[in-house]
């Protein structure tokens, strides 16, 4: 298996639009052809759309595009400025006569970042479109992870910036990548090791503190307190499969979370990945979730050591430079 690009995936364009600002952005994955998709919310705060049409039992079969954003519900209205776009290049669903562009979103909460009233909206979800033609996408304070941190337990005082990344890896034919938008309750580590990147962090005493004994010493302000976190995921592949296993590939990548993020799936969370497949390539759905789980795994790493410090935040790239 080899890395890879994620834009070496064809039949995918990413783009990203910030206010950095306000520190809030979205990133949207086009797929101009259609992409077989499916999707797996494992947290109990979610903020979505059109999840339900993913439902292997539903009608749609294909999605045009999938936005990751800021803004918490507000920032669903990004998506508006992605029908816009596609609509007006007429791509989408054809039924009775118009053309229906199928955009699925997750979005996670960044409101307590700089501006609590600044979300993505219409026009930021079109610009990304327009800088999705260039199709090369960066990593770090950018589109979706603009306003992105971990570690807020304690305060946002004590948390760290994290931001968006992205990784993608490669077996034959066969290509799968994963774009991550980092806002996690929990600490970060590097994939199946105690080695940490990114959490809570005092900085005034330059001291690391544990997520997860934090949060049960605390108990009772988890009951009074409830947090907003998120951490949003898409999976691209060219591989062939249906909308059924799209879905199973969707929460296999989820094991990538829980490799790399603890704790992961709590109640206040929204976490969520979605998964497209460009139907290029014949593929084994396991092969398929193995190395989206990989890419899911490297894209939280690149989130959490790409970003810069902003906002107030420090970050793993200001500590270890």
């Amino acid at each position: 298996m080899k890395e890879i690009n994620i834009t070496d995936i064809e039949g995918f364009q990413v783009g990203h639009a910030q206010d950095d600002t306000n520190a809030t952005g979205c990133t949207v994955i086009i797929s101009k052809e259609g992409a077989v998709a499916g999707v797996d919310v494992r947290g109990g705060g979610p903020a979505t759309r059109e999840t339900d049409l993913l439902n292997p039992k539903n009608m749609v079969e294909q999605v045009h595009a999938v936005v990751l954003s800021g803004g918490s519900a507000f920032g669903l209205e990004s998506s508006s400025g992605v029908m816009q776009y596609l609509s007006e290049r007429e791509i989408g669903f054809a039924m009775k006569g118009i053309t229906i562009p199928i955009v699925c979103q997750a979005s996670l909460f960044d409101c307590s970042v700089a501006n609590p009233k600044a979300y993505p909206d219409k026009e930021m979800g079109y610009q990304a479109c327009i800088n999705a033609e260039k199709n090369m996408p960066e990593q770090g304070n950018v589109g979706a992870g603009t306003g992105a941190s971990v570690g807020k337990f304690l305060g946002f005082d004590k948390a760290m910036k994290t931001g968006l990344g992205y990784a993608a890896y490669q077996v034959h034919d066969l290509k799968v990548g994963a774009i991550v938008a980092l806002n996690a309750c929990g600490d970060i580590y590097f994939p199946n090791s105690d080695k940490r990147i990114a959490g809570i962090y005092d900085q005034e005493n330059n001291l690391e503190i544990n997520s997860e004994e934090a949060i049960l010493e605390m108990y009772e302000k988890i009951m009074k307190d409830p947090m907003a976190n998120t951490t949003i995921s898409c999976i691209i592949t060219n591989a062939d499969l249906t909308k059924a296993q799209m879905n199973k590939v969707a929460s296999v990548a989820h094991n990538g979370y829980a490799h790399c993020i603890r704790p992961v799936h709590t109640s206040n969370d929204g976490d969520t990945i979605f998964a497209l497949g460009s139907k290029k390539v014949k593929a084994d759905p396991d092969v398929v979730g193995i190395m989206a789980t990989k890419a899911i795994e490297m894209a939280i790493v690149n989130a959490a050591t790409k970003a810069k410090a902003a906002y107030g935040l420090t970050s793993y790239m200001k500590l270890h430079k």
